[in-house]
């Protein structure tokens, strides 16, 4: 039987997010599945993957410098020596950087790895520790890699001039299930016990430093005579700095921190416009997310938003400062013409990043990778 392995940082926020319909391309196709990430639910018994005939808790850090690196490197590099894999996909900057390293020998026996990169740590913009640590590791595993896949323009240029990997290719994105993000926002709305008046600004994401939440705190507060509700969706380690800044700037009120929510689909419905301050992106699935549910979006101009969003076509660029924010959100809600013409082509644009399409791409690539022979695929 012919077997793929998927080896990632973690399971229940990348795994389980963006990997699912891959393994199940391969289940289907007859191979027997594996997966190799830590597990990092709260409950480790929630661990549940679907479509994996086996799974391996390898116990990555995510920092590339952490020692306890050195005895995921040795898990993996066994799992890796004793399961005679013809496919290995990896991904995540130290999930990939261990997995290249540790499958060396299987290299020489005929294993085949495709590592996707998710977004480089090393950017134009980026701090120079960044370029000093990631850099250096991603050229020296090129040489390690059969396929590097990029997910935006900015990486793929960049790789193609200064990775050495078998072949370098771009997909754009992990696919969105456009489908699930149709619906009536008035119902939504409803549902939800938003007024059909309130202007609602929606983010969704991580609470972290790089998912930069605290602009729009400080936006909305320069934006204090105007009705507007933001909702933040998500959670983090910023969480309690965040709801402690909004009660700093005296707009506690008018800010709803959901946490975590298995309902996003109906949020971005009920919202009127996507507020997206990252510092650092790859390719976002939340910003394609809103795109599909017809939300126009106010995005910094950084790698990845860029491959998403022209400005003044399917969402405005604000300058990552409070006053240039506060001036992008309120243009969006001054002018409802405005937000549904950039709405609905941002509808119509995110059908180039949908999952059949980028799951059609994956598939022409795994073919051309594994070369010659009945792969099922």
């Amino acid at each position: 039987m012919k077997k793929v392995l998927f080896a990632a940082t973690v399971v229940k926020t990348h795994i389980m997010e963006f990997h699912i319909p891959f393994l199940r391309m391969f289940q289907q196709a007859g191979w027997e599945t594996a997966v190799a990430a830590r597990n990092d639910y709260e409950d480790p018994g929630d661990c549940v993957i679907p479509c994996c005939d086996r799974y391996y808790d390898i116990p990555f850090e995510r920092s590339p410098l952490k020692p306890g690196n050195l005895r995921a490197y040795r898990d993996l590099k066994r799992v890796i020596d004793e399961g005679e894999y013809d496919l290995i996909h990896c991904h995540t900057p130290v999930g990939a950087l261990l997995t290249r390293l540790a499958a060396r020998k299987a290299r020489k026996k005929g294993t085949k790895v495709i590592y996707t990169a998710h977004g480089f740590h090393f950017y134009r913009g980026a701090p120079l520790l960044n370029w000093l640590v990631y850099f250096p590791a991603e050229w020296l595993c090129g040489f390690f890699t059969d396929v590097l896949i990029t997910i935006n323009r900015e990486d793929y240029a960049f790789a193609k001039k200064h990775i050495h990997a078998g072949k370098v290719c771009y997909v754009p994105g992990v696919g969105v299930d456009i489908g699930r993000f149709r619906g009536s926002r008035e119902a939504a709305r409803e549902k939800l016990g938003i007024g059909k008046d309130e202007f609602v600004l929606l983010s969704v994401g991580e609470m972290t430093v790089n998912k930069n939440h605290r602009l729009a705190l400080q936006a909305l507060a320069l934006l204090r005579r105007k009705p507007i509700r933001y909702v933040l969706v998500g959670r983090g380690e910023q969480m309690e700095a965040l709801q402690a800044l909004a009660r700093e700037l005296d707009i506690s009120d008018r800010v709803i921190f959901t946490g975590y929510r298995d309902d996003v689909a109906e949020l971005y419905r009920a919202a009127d416009a996507f507020f997206f301050p990252s510092i650092r992106e790859g390719l976002s699935v939340a910003l394609m997310e809103a795109m599909a549910s017809g939300l126009p979006a106010i995005v910094g101009k950084i790698r990845g938003n860029t491959d998403l969003i022209d400005d003044g076509v399917e969402g405005v660029y604000m300058p990552l400062t409070p006053e240039g924010a506060a001036e992008a959100i309120h243009k969006l809600y001054d002018d409802p013409e405005l937000r549904s013409r950039l709405g609905e082509a941002a509808r119509e644009k995110v059908r180039r990043f949908s999952a059949p399409e980028v799951q059609r791409k994956m598939r022409e690539i795994y073919r051309d990778t594994l070369g010659a022979g009945d792969w099922g695929l």
